[in-house]
């Protein structure tokens, strides 16, 4: 039986074009001093190369490499991230990617605070511009490693310059052009500080079917250890652990997990791991909490809480051996 995965809530989203080729400012909040991550690595833009450099910085800040351990070049990143019909990259392409390369990839709040903060735990902080006009727009990438002056200017890797500074009104009137679209890459286990907890398990959820296993339990455990109270990470800790064949640290993760949310899906896949370690009574002892749970609260759990009920009292007769 498969196992099971919490639905996630999720809203439909735009995903603008970042093709390098009227939403309000944000009040110009101060923010405290933050020192440059003036070691980030830069990618000097070449054609169709907007969007593939920032991506490389952000992987390269990080510590990700290939297979082979190089550095992962712009020119690597392109044919991934660059559209050629639409001339630039869109930020949903810049995610995947970045997940595809072991990354953990966020979006991160579009304040000026939420940057420094990212700046502060030593994360570059990738950004959308909208250079041209709302009715006429130039999109660009570049990539946030200093604030300066309490906020009054900011440092970025853009385009061929390794240090452009700008000033705070032309950097907020071309992000808001643009959504103050933000984002980090980080290696995993460092979870985003600005994030918050919705932002950071959609990641986690999106970072395990694009990872190995053992990958993204590290990024589950991490999201489980800052929001214990989250029912979906709990769970898809349970899951990649399963995945990784650490059936023994599933079992305590959907253990911990069914009994802190009484959650039907956990008992489920708690009980059917049970099953599949030869603890019949433990299995029978999930399996009717499972049902009892989709019986109260949560009915669309009841077919397959009633099949773990059946295979765990089939496995309990004499003779019959379990999975």
């Amino acid at each position: 039986m498969q196992r099971l995965l919490a639905a996630l809530a999720s809203t439909a989203a735009a995903w603008l074009l970042a093709g390098c080729a009227g939403v309000p400012l944000a009040g110009p909040e101060q923010v405290a001093p933050v020192a440059e991550l003036s070691r980030t690595p830069h990618f000097a833009q070449q054609e169709r190369q907007c969007g593939p450099a920032v991506l490389a910085t952000l992987l390269a800040s990080a510590g990700v490499r290939d297979a082979g351990g190089a550095t992962i070049t712009p020119q690597t990143l392109e044919p991934e991230v660059y559209l050629p019909a639409r001339g630039g990259s869109l930020q949903i392409e810049m995610l995947a990617a970045a997940r595809r390369h072991g990354a953990f990839a966020v979006p991160v709040p579009g304040t000026v605070a939420a940057v420094a903060d990212e700046l502060r735990a030593g994360h570059p902080v990738a950004v959308l511009l909208n250079l041209g006009l709302p009715v006429a727009p130039l999109w660009h990438y570049a990539v946030v490693v200093g604030v300066e002056d309490g906020g009054a200017r900011l440092v970025l890797r853009s385009g061929a310059s390794e240090r452009m500074v700008m000033s705070r009104f032309t950097f907020e009137q071309t992000w808001a052009r643009s959504g103050r679209w933000a984002f980090v890459a980080t290696v995993v286990g460092d979870l985003p500080v600005a994030a918050d907890e919705a932002a950071l398990v959609a990641a986690a959820v999106a970072f395990e079917r694009a990872a190995p296993a053992a990958e993204a339990v590290k990024a589950y455990a991490a999201v489980v250890a800052r929001h214990p109270g989250n029912l979906t990470a709990a769970i898809g800790l349970g899951n990649a652990r399963a995945a990784a064949g650490d059936v023994a640290g599933a079992i305590v993760a959907f253990e911990a997990a069914a009994r802190r949310f009484d959650s039907a899906p956990a008992w489920i896949n708690l009980a059917q791991l049970r099953l599949e370690r030869g603890d019949v009574p433990g299995a029978a002892d999930a399996a009717e909490r499972a049902l009892r749970r989709s019986r109260e609260d949560e009915p669309r759990w009841a077919d397959e809480a009633a099949a773990v009920v059946a295979a765990a009292t089939l496995a309990s007769r004499p003779g019959q051996a379990t999975r």
